[in-house]
């Protein structure tokens, strides 16, 4: 389905998702492909928090933003945050319980920046493909650990869209979230009576 420009997997809609941190420990900032996907705007965004943010980073991350810049490329998604031999994002850190965490955003908690994180971070599990002519939103969580994240979702009963709701809105905005939930008042109602 789709709003406007923006298609729209059935699956932001039927699957359940809440993360579980206490179970998943922020494993999303560490394993993967490659960093996280950012745009040059955000890049230069990120590059300006480093002195900001720097102490807050592992020395070994220091050392590579330093050495080799804050953002690297990949040849599936173009701009990305570097990491720490293909795990850790340079941006994480390990806190007291030993859970990876973003500098980025607790500087944004404290009030040090209005940037709180990138948005693919911020509205993962959802990926957005971009092209000049549509976005598309697919639901792709890694199961190898979001799998806590699914089983909460189910007992708590919370759609994926509706827990993505703060993200989406940064993305979209708001009228754009409106439409979402019209459409999914749309999309229950329709697979109500087809059962």
């Amino acid at each position: 389905m789709a709003i406007e420009d923006i298609l729209i997997s059935d699956e932001i809609f039927d699957k359940k998702f809440v993360c579980d941190l206490n179970r998943c420990k922020g494993a999303c900032c560490e394993v993967g492909d490659c960093g996280a996907p950012i745009t040059m705007e955000e890049a230069n965004i990120i590059e300006d928090l480093y002195p900001i943010i720097k102490d807050d980073l592992l020395p070994r991350a220091r050392k590579i933003i330093e050495e080799e810049g804050a953002y690297t490329f990949d040849d599936e998604h173009d701009i990305v945050t570097p990491t720490i031999d293909d795990g850790i994002c340079v941006y994480g850190y390990y806190d007291e319980q030993g859970f990876i965490k973003c500098a980025i955003e607790k500087a944004y908690y404290e009030g040090k920046t209005d940037y709180k994180k990138p948005i693919s971070c911020h509205l993962f599990p959802i990926r957005v493909v971009e092209n000049e002519n549509f976005h598309a939103l697919n639901y792709e969580p890694n199961m190898s650990i979001c799998s806590p994240a699914c089983k909460l979702g189910e007992k708590l009963q919370v759609p994926v869209y509706q827990f993505l709701k703060e993200p989406i809105i940064r993305k979209y905005g708001e009228d754009f979230y409106e439409d979402l939930e019209l459409t999914a008042e749309a999309y229950y109602k329709n697979k109500a009576a087809e059962e």
